[in-house]
């Protein structure tokens, strides 16, 4: 395989040359082909041979004919491999090449192993310097480059390689009898032996070798992203291969010691085929059209192995946990599966765990990452349209009819009334499959998936991205009407993180909620102020609004998202008014609010859980000040325009995009962002025995310092006078109050 200096080095005219030469020994070899069968093998069929002859020598010379033929079938072969090799090889290596040339317009330098740095840095640069200034995207931009070439030519010397050895073969008497007109072809072809070697081991079920389990591993890890095997794979298994398999795997009965003696191992499996159904469900060949058929209507059906039963909507689901699955399927199994379920469960009559059967002592286990077995199809369901935003919130915008009988998908699955969906309880005695259901939330509200290690914010610039915005921020004010409680948030355990990750991405609009104090926006121009129609933000009700943050920011790691989010936005807002001086101010006083309502929740909520214990009491608000610490000087930036989205990464996910309110590009804060803040989590995890703690006053005071950051920058950066900056601060003073007073309810117990 081609490391970057093999690439960015091969001489390529060698294997230029051994293309040229078998050019030539095709032609040859082609030649004595047609000397062989028309004269050689003419001549003795025409022959009247008697005696031994007859029974020896005429075979002879009908084998040596046909081995000409093979023997030039084959040349061609491999003189097509290495010519579509030379070819993808040659445009890796100009793609490579351009890349590195490209690189120092930006400001970039790439040295001989391909690493990626700073043509001068910073830190070293001359006063005078006037060159270019590159961002993070830009040095992203030259890897992701890099790494492309890399990849193309990794790819043809892995295809090239396997060809050549199966041309060539272990028989020294005979040729292969292979052909390939391409290096295409020849892929496909070794897709499809994988695909048939990784069905047989798969036919073996349970009984398969620990070994041969790895090596089907193997197979799937090789063939990542590749959909012609993925298509090749999910075909020769089967609908029901592939849901039997699963339900063997799992059955608790029959003694298989692969999943007690080898758990790791087939957890690994159940995400790698995952990952290669999702891929094959992107064919639309008419058998792979056929195969998604059936697979929804098997859904149905009752899968039996030796001891233990179960759907083939349980089977499936738990098989798509992983990977992008294809928005059509997931369109036509979400809607089988749901009214299966509402048919099943006589629309609340008896609970999805009855029916479903997660409660009988022979459950099979379904799902292998140790969260749950998998008794529960909407879990995995969730997941997969956790990893596709399209689907997911086409999913919560649709309904499902049963006997007449119209049934929200929100109402149903993120409602709280009496047509909510009662989920499953585990063995804690708390319900089950919140975390999945917020994972769909996420990617249906925020446009990408919730574990997006690169996240982006959809643009709004067509009628129909326009129009899935609003769909988006429809949703999340859903969300946030529903959710306006904690003892809602309480009752769905392992959705608050979602929550939090949805406020964040959401910022935005939250913050224009809140600011209609006595219905006072439109008199306000609250529209101008926030750029309503540019931005396309929604008004998700003050009062929802102030309750749903309120029961957020009462956790620590949910306040942390939101908080971070909302120095984000706020010092955003302030850059977004330009040479508005006012309303610059205003921005700013607005944020400084929000700020208020945010801390005092997060403050009074540590009163209420440590009454009793000052000391921990007074540790757990130091911690908050430090992270409001953090946070505005994180942001610090900000307040002058340097990007349109801030990155946030997340312990609950990958990352968050957190919406701006400029317009002007780039990529500071990005950067900045996704490196310091998981730095600063790491090394600020508290302990009882660690720092002394200054208590209730210093966290107080840092909540109050860092909220006014973006308006003592920008009073820095315009000169205002003492006169003016008192008067700010002010101002300032009664905002924040006035936001704290949106969370106080006099409940802080111990104060």
């Amino acid at each position: 395989m081609p490391e970057f200096s093999d690439l960015l080095n091969a001489r390529l005219g060698s294997l230029k040359d051994a293309v040229d030469d078998w050019t030539e020994t095709v032609k040859k070899l082609e030649k004595l082909e047609e000397q062989a069968t028309k004269g050689l093998l003419k001549k003795a069929e025409k022959a009247d041979w008697k005696g031994e002859n007859a029974g020896v020598t005429l075979p002879f010379v009908k084998k040596t004919a046909k081995e000409f033929g093979d023997a030039a079938k084959e040349a061609q072969s491999i003189r097509n491999i290495l010519r579509d090799a030379h070819t993808e090889f040659k445009a890796a290596r100009a793609q490579l090449v351009k890349a590195v040339e490209d690189a120092p317009k930006k400001g970039i330098r790439v040295d001989s192993s391909g690493v990626v740095s700073y043509q001068i840095h910073p830190d070293r640069r001359a006063k005078d310097y006037d060159g270019p200034e590159p961002k993070e995207a830009d040095f992203d931009q030259v890897r992701a480059e890099i790494k492309q070439a890399l990849k193309r030519a990794n790819e043809a010397d892995e295809v090239a390689s396997r060809a050549l050895r199966t041309l060539v073969g272990k028989d020294t008497h005979n040729f292969s009898g292979t052909e390939y007109d391409s290096l295409k072809q020849a892929g496909r072809a070794q897709d499809a032996q994988d695909a048939r070697a990784a069905a047989k081991i798969v036919a073996k079920g349970d009984d398969a070798s620990p070994e041969e389990i790895a090596r089907l591993n193997k197979y799937f890890e090789n063939n990542r992203g590749d959909r012609y095997f993925a298509e090749r794979f999910a075909l020769e298994v089967g609908v029901k291969g592939n849901l039997e398999y699963w339900v063997d795997m799992g059955d608790p009965s029959d003694g298989s010691r692969l999943g007690v003696d080898h758990p790791k191992e087939i957890k690994e499996l159940q995400k790698n085929w995952s990952l290669t159904l999702a891929a094959a469900t992107h064919s639309d060949s008419a058998e792979m059209t056929r195969w998604k058929a059936d697979m929804i209507k098997a859904g149905d059906d009752i899968i039996q192995s030796r001891g233990t039963s179960t759907h083939g909507f349980q089977v499936m689901s738990n098989l798509m946990r992983e990977g992008v699955y294809d928005k059509k399927f997931l369109h036509d199994f979400g809607d089988a599966v749901v009214v299966t379920e509402r048919r099943m469960t006589g629309d609340g009559r008896i609970s999805p765990s009855n029916a479903w059967g997660s409660g009988l002592a022979m459950t099979p286990k379904l799902n292998w990452d140790g969260k749950d077995l998998g008794s529960d199809p909407m879990a995995g369901y969730m997941e997969a349209l956790g990893h596709n935003p399209e689907a997911s919130l086409d999913f919560f915008d649709r309904s499902t009819n049963v006997d007449g009988e119209k049934l929200s998908n929100c109402d149903y699955f993120v409602g709280d009334g009496k047509q909510a969906r009662d989920w499953p309880v585990g063995v804690d005695g708390k319900p089950m499959g919140f975390e999945n259901l917020g994972h769909a939330l996420e990617s249906a509200t925020l446009g990408y998936a919730y574990d997006d290690k690169d996240p982006s914010i959809p643009p709004v610039q067509t009628e129909e991205q326009i129009e899935a915005r609003e769909e988006r921020t429809a949703l999340a004010s859903k969300i946030v009407e529903n959710y306006s409680s904690a003892d809602t948030i309480d009752k769905h355990p392992g959705i608050r993180g979602s929550l939090a990750n949805i406020a964040a991405g959401h910022i935005d609009s939250l913050n224009y909620s809140i600011a209609n104090w006595g219905g006072s926006g439109d008199l306000a121009d609250r529209d101008g102020l926030f750029n309503h129609e540019g931005k396309h933000l929604r008004d998700m009700g003050e009062g929802s609004t102030a309750n749903f943050m309120r029961a957020l920011a009462a956790d620590e790691e949910s306040y942390n998202t939101v908080s971070l989010a909302q120095q984000a936005y706020g010092s955003s807002l302030i850059a977004a008014q330009g040479s508005h001086h006012d309303n610059s101010l205003d921005a700013g006083l607005y944020s400084i609010s929000m700020h208020g309502l945010l801390d005092e929740a997060r403050a009074e909520s540590i009163g209420e859980e440590f009454a009793d214990d000052a000391k921990e009491r007074n540790m757990q608000l130091e911690k908050q000040g430090e992270w409001r610490n953090f946070a505005a000087g994180a942001t610090v930036g900000l307040v002058v325009g340097v990007a349109t989205e801030l990155i946030i990464p997340t312990r609950a996910a990958a990352a968050i995009a957190v919406p701006l309110a400029f317009e002007t590009a780039g990529g500071a804060a990005e950067t900045y962002m996704a490196t310091q803040t998981i730095d600063w989590l790491d090394e600020n995890e508290y302990k009882n025995d660690q720092q002394a703690v200054e208590g209730i006053q210093k966290a107080r005071q840092d909540g109050e310092r860092n909220a006014m950051t973006p308006l003592l920058n920008y009073a820095a950066e315009h000169e205002m006078s003492p006169t003016e900056v008192r008067e700010l601060v002010r101002r300032a003073r009664g905002s924040y109050h006035d936001g704290s007073k949106y969370t106080d309810t006099d409940d802080a117990r111990g104060w």
